[in-house]
């Protein structure tokens, strides 16, 4: 209920404007997002790259209605693709489509795509697509075929929701490429048609995956991740579920697929000290760094995900 609660007002217009006006609203969602500015992003990826930590960047925004915008939004992408060149950080980039032009027209979208593709390659760096509501998972899974089978782009990936019953069916289908995939549970608010209702099913489906991807990494020779700290992994686990980690380590460890071919991946402020235990035991670790003016739809879909989200927002809110 409150989950539900919680993802409705991220995608409330009148929400935004009241809570966006609050500056403890800002101060919960610093937790969550690196800053409003490219730099802010950049120094963020800076220091978890000192803690042996690589990072993907993120450009806040989703649901672009104009041209124009989609236009903004990918000029701001290359210019991610440019800093993480210059500065020589350990850091990818991660998508939106419906941010660079999904919703208005596919055409243009696929375009922008290949234009952020191409800058990528040009400068050795990776794309991960994230995959949004399940509205979205066609589109994103055909431009993802397009971008690799088609236009020949090696440096793309993809993300992948546990909660979707369909997703055994998309990953057996994208592991014949085989596609790097970051397999993550799904933030969005999904019918029962659609989505497993019950977390133990997504659980039990995202273990599944996880195997599905150890066993394809391992076919193929377990790619390790990049001496650059860009490109991942086959198996990209994004999760601070520590019995699905668990899960991922054991089943590893018995098939002997290498820790460098099997990669783990939290969001920016939330488990760090489960971050740094998995470094330890020689694991590759990336975080995943938003930034940007549009932080309200993210920070709104963390407070859904954990109670405990909610209480850090509450608590500051009446901390004179």
């Amino acid at each position: 209920m409150l989950r539900a609660f919680f993802i409705y007002l991220s995608k409330a217009s009148w929400a935004r404007q009241i809570v966006t006006r609050w500056q403890v609203a800002w101060q919960a969602a610093s937790r969550f997002v690196a800053g409003e500015r490219l730099e802010d992003g950049i120094a963020a990826v800076r220091k978890l790259n000192e803690n042996g930590i690589q990072a993907t960047l993120d450009q806040l925004g989703e649901h672009t209605t104009t041209a124009e915008g989609a236009e903004k939004a990918t000029q701001g992408i290359l210019q991610i693709l440019d800093a993480i060149e210059a500065e020589k950080v350990r850091s990818n980039v991660s998508i939106k489509l419906t941010q660079i032009g999904l919703k208005i027209d596919r055409k243009l979208c696929a375009e922008n795509l290949a234009r952020i593709l191409q800058h990528a390659k040009e400068r050795n760096n990776f794309v991960r697509i994230d995959m949004e509501d399940a509205t979205c998972v066609d589109d994103t899974l055909a431009l993802f075929y397009e971008m690799r089978n088609e236009r020949d782009f090696r440096n793309v990936g993809l993300v992948i929701q546990s909660y979707l019953y369909r997703t055994v069916e998309d990953v057996n289908r994208l592991m014949q490429i085989p596609a790097r995939i970051r397999l993550c549970k799904g933030a969005y608010k999904e019918p029962s048609q659609v989505a497993y209702p019950k977390k133990r099913d997504v659980d039990a489906n995202y273990d599944r995956v996880a195997q599905i991807l150890i066993d394809r990494a391992l076919e193929i020779g377990a790619p390790e991740l990049s001496e650059d700290g860009r490109v991942p992994p086959i198996p990209a686990l994004a999760t601070h579920d520590e019995k699905r980690i668990r899960f991922a380590v054991e089943y590893a460890k018995q098939i002997d697929l290498p820790k460098k071919a099997l990669e783990f991946q939290m969001l920016y402020g939330i488990r760090r000290d489960l971050q740094a235990s998995l470094v330890d035991q020689g694991f590759p670790v990336r975080v995943y760094v938003p930034f940007g003016t549009e932080w309200y739809p993210y920070f709104t879909r963390r407070l859904a995900e954990r109670p405990a989200n909610v209480w850090f927002f509450i608590s500051n809110y009446f901390r004179k």
